[in-house]
């Protein structure tokens, strides 16, 4: 009995192999390309996420390292969302649409 169910599993995973497979197309990251000799701080995102917890804001989320060595990203004040980035000297701004 466990060699037939062995020898099962062994022909279904065989034709697994066979079958022909559908190929997802990948798209591409988007990433911004630094100038070479940018220098970037060490700030991570638990940091800034923090800072702005403390803040007051709400759910910082999609938070993203620019070039600029400023973090972008969402959040909620006062019951709206809203675009924020954190600059390098740590300040909290709200970004246009």
């Amino acid at each position: 009995m466990r060699h037939k169910l062995i020898l099962s599993a062994t022909i279904a995973v065989a034709a697994l192999l066979v079958l022909p497979s559908r190929t997802i197309p990948l798209i591409p990251v988007a990433q911004a390309a630094c100038d070479p000799g940018t220098l970037l701080d060490k700030t991570t995102v638990d940091q800034i996420r923090d800072r702005l917890i403390k803040a007051g804001y709400k759910n910082p989320a999609k938070l993203r390292k620019g070039c600029d060595n400023a973090w972008h990203g969402t959040a909620i004040k006062d019951g709206q969302a809203i675009n924020i980035a954190v600059t390098s000297d740590g300040r909290i701004v709200q970004e246009g649409d």
